[in-house]
């Protein structure tokens, strides 16, 4: 199959300054969250939380959104796309259960970068935690990550140069946490969710089910 995948075609982006601006905001708001200079600025549920809200406005206020307006869903569409969400997250969980017993085995730090990210939730109320992944800051990274960069680099520089950049870029934007494991966790769940948006672009709200149940499963419900 012929790919688009070319370092010229992924200079296309750039021909779009409202893409290129809401991702570097997303990339501050990252820093933010996650940087060792900003730690203790305010609690990281409450930065995560503002963020969700501006990456849910930022994708709401883009096309193709307006158009889905008019269009008629079926309750028989809807139960499709949150089974196959449903299906996906536990799938998802299951990768990651494999990936800790083997990045344990092969990487020494492996243990103390994932105890830290689940140290994030400590002196948090975990009901509150499962319930903003699920309603608010699941959605939001989907409906931002997929929903808007991907489908506008699409229509920029092609699918498969969107598929690779947008899963280069949500891993990069993790860096500021100096976590390898956390920024291998992104890229991998982003290339999940990303090569199925590739593949079928009408699978998003599966895919925003499956980010909103995954992260509330692995972070608090069946944490590994």
């Amino acid at each position: 199959m012929k790919t688009d995948l070319s370092l010229g075609n992924a200079v296309g982006i750039f021909k779009d300054r409202h893409l290129c601006l809401y991702m570097a905001t997303a990339a501050l708001l990252w820093f933010l969250m996650f940087s060792p200079w900003t730690k203790g600025m305010a609690s990281f549920w409450t930065l995560m939380s503002i963020s969700a809200c501006v990456l849910s406005v930022i994708a709401l206020s883009e096309q193709p959104w307006k158009e889905l307006k008019c269009k008629k869903t079926s309750a028989s569409d809807v139960a499709l796309q949150l089974g196959a969400g449903t299906v996906l997250a536990f799938a998802l969980w299951g990768i990651f259960w494999v990936g800790d017993k083997a990045s344990q085995w092969m990487f020494s730090f492996a243990g103390g970068q994932i105890d830290s990210i689940y140290g994030m939730k400590d002196g948090s109320n975990p009901v509150v935690i499962a319930l903003l992944l699920l309603l608010l800051i699941g959605p939001a990274e989907e409906l931002f990550w997929r929903g808007y960069v991907q489908r506008r680099m699409g229509e920029l520089c092609g699918q498969d140069t969107a598929l690779v950049m947008t899963c280069v870029i949500y891993s990069l934007v993790h860096i500021w946490s100096f976590n390898f494991m956390l920024v291998a966790a992104a890229f991998v769940a982003g290339a999940v969710w990303g090569m199925l948006y590739r593949l079928r672009p009408s699978l998003l709200p599966a895919l925003v089910t499956s980010h909103a149940l995954w992260d509330a499963l692995v972070f608090i419900i069946l944490p590994i």
